[in-house]
């Protein structure tokens, strides 16, 4: 992979697998396309920014602030789900926010490491993201790479799964009425590498627990499962 292709921003959130970012820097034109970015998000308590005056906010605060969205309209991307954890059920961290964006091709997404105009923001994220894991995902229902942006809906609630799964049609249809995507690559996080991430509305909380008890196969460590609040939802809508 060439330097320039590196993304050359300061942080600690995670570590990027340099194989899978050459993969998507270099993916030729007629086999590349749309790739959903599945960022699983915990923040500081405090948002650590490197100046000393800088003020003193939340990591979610700081988060917002970094809010690429101007951005990702000029590259023609679309973030088509954002979520707020209420409840880690399997895992062995927490997370608390969810966020997915659709970008237009592979590239695009690294293209857009070397815009000014994004780490500009992305100061941002550095301060305010104690940890993050990036899934890229293709979805098993292609229609979901034209689905426009939802219109406002009030709050969802979510069941999401993220697994590492040696058989990932099996688990693709294991779960009722989910909606599924398979992992191409694990762009950023802690070195381990998932399969698969899946999705189901419910109506109710209680519902979500039960349907969390109700999936085989899950353990910490290779697992995530969260029931989510979506203010977002251009997945399951």
């Amino acid at each position: 992979m060439s330097e320039e292709k590196i993304p050359n921003l300061k942080h600690k959130y995670g570590r990027i697998d340099l194989d899978y970012a050459a993969q998507l820097a270099t993916t030729p034109p007629e086999q590349d396309g749309p790739i959903f970015m599945v960022n699983l998000m915990k923040y500081h308590d405090v948002a650590q920014y490197s100046s000393a005056d800088a003020p003193q906010v939340s990591g979610r605060e700081a988060d917002d602030k970094y809010n690429p969205a101007s951005i990702l309209n000029k590259i023609g991307a679309d973030i088509v789900f954002v979520a707020d954890v209420t409840k880690n059920h399997i895992g062995d961290e927490d997370w608390d926010r969810i966020a997915i964006v659709r970008y237009a091709t592979r590239k695009s997404f690294i293209d857009m490491q070397q815009r000014k105009d994004f780490a500009e923001k992305h100061e941002h994220k550095a301060a305010g993201m104690k940890r993050t894991t990036i899934v890229c995902c293709r979805p098993v229902d292609e229609a979901l790479d034209t689905r426009t942006r939802p219109e406002d809906f009030g709050l969802r609630t979510i069941v999401m799964v993220v697994r590492q799964a040696a058989d990932r049609e099996q688990v693709l249809n294991s779960v009722p009425n989910a909606v599924g995507m398979w992992a191409e690559g694990t762009i950023i996080g802690d070195g381990r590498k998932y399969d698969t991430v899946q999705f189901v509305h419910v109506a109710t909380e209680q519902e979500a627990d039960a349907l969390v008890a109700s999936i085989n196969g899950l353990s910490s460590g290779e697992s995530y499962a969260m029931t989510l609040s979506a203010s977002v939802d251009g997945i399951t809508s």
